[in-house]
């Protein structure tokens, strides 16, 4: 069975750093491309960074772009957000997300919040 296993958010200042991870079981990660996506409270869930399965490259949201990176442990089957220089408007629950025989996975997700 596929499953998506996000860990990492918390409480963080302005400024400050998370790292959240995306552990997989039931798949192989490496395969596929992975996604990590945001949901701020009532707003729509939107992309925020993702990472191809065959050469590795990358993409990020204009929000996020360098201030996040995406990378991945393909011998640990995990996939990592590092994101610095957080904001109050990058608070929010993050999903990981892939694809897999046309059946979408998603997390259950990690919350963020960035606050004094």
């Amino acid at each position: 069975q596929v499953q998506l296993v996000e860990s990492g958010g918390g409480l963080v200042q302005p400024g400050g750093s998370l790292r959240l991870s995306c552990a997989a079981s039931g798949f192989t990660l490496d395969y596929y491309a992975i996604g990590w996506f945001r949901q701020a409270p009532g707003k729509e869930r939107e992309g925020v960074s993702c990472i191809s399965s065959s050469d590795g490259s990358t993409y990020y949201a204009d929000s996020v772009k360098g201030r996040f990176t995406i990378s991945r442990d393909n011998a640990k089957n995990v996939v990592f957000l590092q994101m610095n220089s957080l904001k109050p408007e990058d608070t929010g629950v993050y999903y990981c997300y892939s694809r897999s025989y046309a059946v979408d996975y998603w997390g259950e997700g990690t919350l963020v919040t960035v606050s004094l």
